[in-house]
């Protein structure tokens, strides 16, 4: 049977990296995973037992499609929690994960061939997803100077949209609120529109991360329960659009999805309450940033732009390889560490860049670095 051009994307290398782990662990071998941006915490407690006590009385059924009101209403309180904005929840999306509010957002803004600008370093299933809806990836090369993030200089004209992320995968960079607005101001000065991927917002180390709402009404903010409230495989997310955009939106993820799944919203409302045990998650993630901020260099990957936020150092290895995806493989055989090749994040300038994830345990963290330095001594 015949396959649509549009469907022969790149495979998300680091699910490859995720299986060829899986295999090692099941042919007994215990390997540190430093690969995946999956925290190492489960969903928090609040969440679980919100879940358990709705499963007996409640056959939890379709919701609305633009998800349960009590739930868009919660999050746009967030931005009054974090941002100190006053958020309409009328524009909160509930969402199939941040996926499926990548789907919904390329839906509604773009139509068939349109260029939309994505930075690189970046998350790949940006473009593979721009690539199956019949739309063009246009690559940023981002500088290391300005951090691995976009400037307005690097923005070519005829784009009719760009996304970026702050904090960003894989580099954990952020934009501050002057190099955002600058951003936002150059794409709407061309036309251009502009979707703010905020799923690393949240886990912040040093400082704030700012939001794109915080700028500018006339935007797309994605966002996920995925990160920072410890819920990945619930899949379950949110965005925000201005409020002419609503409709459109709300007609797409009807046909396209229904609804989000009832299960996670009721457990994404309990887990916005559990604060105290997701700041001691964040607790976690700074130890582990510290560790391998102060212990990467020392088993000799010493190129990296320390990271802000998210969970996330990129190294530049280009000095040890210039094929990322095979010193990976061997990194997983030689060491049993699992780590992602940069190529998953930029095919350009991929090969010669590794990503490691902090985001499990700290036990884990000082393993994986005993066995790199390791590893490294030996080769």
């Amino acid at each position: 049977m015949r396959n649509s051009r549009r469907s022969q994307v790149d495979p998300f290398i680091v699910m490859d990296v995720m299986e060829a782990a899986r295999q090692a662990e099941a042919a007994g071998r215990h390997i540190i995973h430093m690969e995946v941006g999956q925290p190492g915490t489960p969903a928090p407690l609040g969440a679980q037992q919100a879940v358990a006590a709705r499963m007996g009385r409640d056959p939890m059924g379709y919701t609305v499609a633009l998800g349960l009101p009590e739930l868009r209403a919660r999050i746009a309180r967030l931005y009054k929690d974090w941002y100190n904005l006053d958020l309409d929840p009328a524009r909160v999306i509930v969402t199939s994960g941040s996926s499926g509010a990548f789907l919904l957002a390329f839906n509604a803004l773009f139509d068939s061939g349109d260029h939309v600008g994505i930075g690189a370093p970046g998350y790949p299933s940006y473009r593979h997803i721009l690539t199956a809806l019949g739309l063009t990836p246009v690559m940023i090369d981002a500088a290391a100077e300005n951090r691995l993030q976009p400037v307005p200089g690097d923005l070519p004209g005829d784009l009719a949209g760009v996304m970026v992320a702050s904090p960003a995968n894989p580099t954990g960079t952020m934009l501050d609120r002057a190099a955002l607005t600058a951003l936002i101001e150059a794409a709407q000065g061309q036309g251009t529109a502009f979707i703010s991927d905020e799923l690393y917002h949240g886990l912040e180390y040093e400082r704030k991360a700012v939001s794109a709402l915080e700028i500018s009404d006339d935007v797309y903010v994605i966002n996920s329960f995925s990160k920072y409230f410890s819920m990945t495989g619930w899949r379950i997310g949110w965005m925000v659009v201005p409020e002419d955009h609503i409709r459109t939106v709300e007609r797409l993820a009807q046909n396209m999805f229904i609804c989000a799944p009832h299960v996670s919203q009721v457990a994404a409302l309990a887990a916005m309450e559990c604060d105290e045990e997701l700041r001691g998650n964040l607790d976690v993630y700074r130890e582990n940033r510290r560790l391998l901020i102060d212990g990467l260099p020392g088993a000799g990957f010493d190129k990296f732009a320390p990271p802000d936020g998210a969970f996330y150092v990129y190294a530049d290895v280009s000095e040890l390889t210039q094929d990322s995806r095979g010193f990976a493989a061997e990194i997983l055989a030689e060491a049993g560490v699992a780590v992602t090749p940069g190529l998953d994040f930029d095919a350009k300038r991929g090969a010669g860049t590794l990503r490691f994830s902090y985001a499990r345990s700290t036990e884990d963290m000082v393993e994986g670095l005993a066995r790199l330095r390791d590893f490294m001594q030996r080769r």
